[in-house]
C-alpha cells in the first residue's frame, strides 16, 4: 500500500503572531469581493480591494523591515504564499529621490 502524503505545510516560528491580523485582512478581503456593486464604476469598486491588499502588503513590511519582529524565513515564507505582493514591497524599499 503506498503512503498517504499529506499536504500540511509547516509554518515558520512567529506564524501565531501574524496569522490573526492576516486572516482578518483576508476575510475583509472577501467581503470586499463579494459586495454588491450597483451603481458603482468599475474602478469604484477595485479600490476597497486594492486598499485591502496594500494594507496586507504593508503590514508585513513594516513588521520585516521598520520594526525587525519576524524572521528572514516567516517573512519569504509569507510571500511565497501570496500574503504579501513583492513587488509593491521592492518599491517600498527603495530611497526616494528627495533624501538623496
Amino acid at each position: 500500500m503506498p503512503k498517504v502524503r499529506t499536504n500540511r505545510t509547516k509554518y515558520p516560528d512567529g506564524w501565531e503572531l501574524i496569522e490573526p491580523t492576516l486572516r482578518d485582512l483576508d476575510a475583509k478581503m472577501r467581503e470586499a469581493q463579494n459586495d454588491p456593486h450597483d451603481g458603482k464604476r468599475k474602478c469604484e469598486v477595485l479600490w476597497s480591494i486594492f486598499k485591502i491588499s496594500h494594507q496586507k502588503s504593508r503590514y508585513i513590511f513594516d513588521l520585516y523591515y521598520k520594526r525587525n519582529e519576524i524572521s528572514t524565513k516567516l517573512y519569504e515564507f509569507c510571500l511565497d504564499r501570496g500574503y504579501g505582493d513583492c513587488n509593491l514591497i521592492a518599491k517600498w524599499k527603495k530611497v526616494p529621490n528627495c533624501l538623496l
